[in-house]
């Protein structure tokens, strides 16, 4: 038979203290959720940009950039060839985003090959039209030759407007040989009548 004499039922007191601490931790743990997922007078999120690094150029108008000159024979024994004029038809667009590690961008010209005894000219206007940003400085008039010179220096992060009348407007000239400045020689000319050179402009980093 059982011996129930060193049996004691737990204090009721005990009990109740015990379910009121429980009952305070679960309180306290339900505020302090509810306090921290509590708004405040400010709030931020991140916002991540892309820019891409752009150097575009071209010659506009892109359907009637193939220009003609040519010159126009002395009448007078003794006088030399003369031009027949100039074009100042066509416009050098360029869009140019610019790299962190380079301060400005250059347009320049060459042309493929010179023609026995002629100089080929080009003069660069000062940008004008619908572009913005950090727009290029054109040089002073150039005498192409085989090897690039700059023409527009300084370009930033820029876009001059696209097509005719945007951007810079180009001026050609031809002049016989053996003038100041010149690359070719008269005594090299020949008549022809299809003689033809290749102008190409590049945007480039400094």
């Amino acid at each position: 038979m059982m011996n129930f004499t060193n049996f004691t039922l737990p204090n009721h007191n005990i009990m109740k203290r015990i379910k009121f601490t429980l009952a305070l931790s679960i309180v306290a743990v339900a505020i302090s959720a509810n306090l921290s997922a509590q708004d405040t007078n400010t709030d931020n999120h991140t916002v991540t940009i892309s820019v891409p690094e752009v150097a575009l150029v071209d010659i506009e108008p892109a359907a009637n950039k193939n220009i003609t000159l040519g010159f126009t024979a002395p009448t007078e024994a003794g006088l030399p060839v003369t031009p027949t004029g100039t074009n100042n038809t066509l416009w050098l667009n360029y869009s140019s985003i610019k790299s962190v590690a380079d301060a400005t961008r250059n347009v320049s010209v060459k042309v493929n090959a010179i023609i026995p005894g002629i100089d080929i000219r080009v003069t660069a206007a000062a940008a004008t039209g619908a572009g913005g940003g950090t727009l290029g400085t054109p040089s002073a008039q150039l005498t192409l030759s085989a090897a690039d010179q700059t023409i527009i220096s300084g370009i930033g992060s820029a876009y001059t407007g696209d097509g005719a009348n945007n951007g810079h407007n180009l001026t050609y000239a031809l002049a016989p040989g053996s003038g100041p400045g010149t690359v070719a020689s008269y005594a090299d000319l020949e008549a022809t009548a299809t003689a033809v050179a290749t102008v190409t402009y590049t945007i480039s980093d400094n």
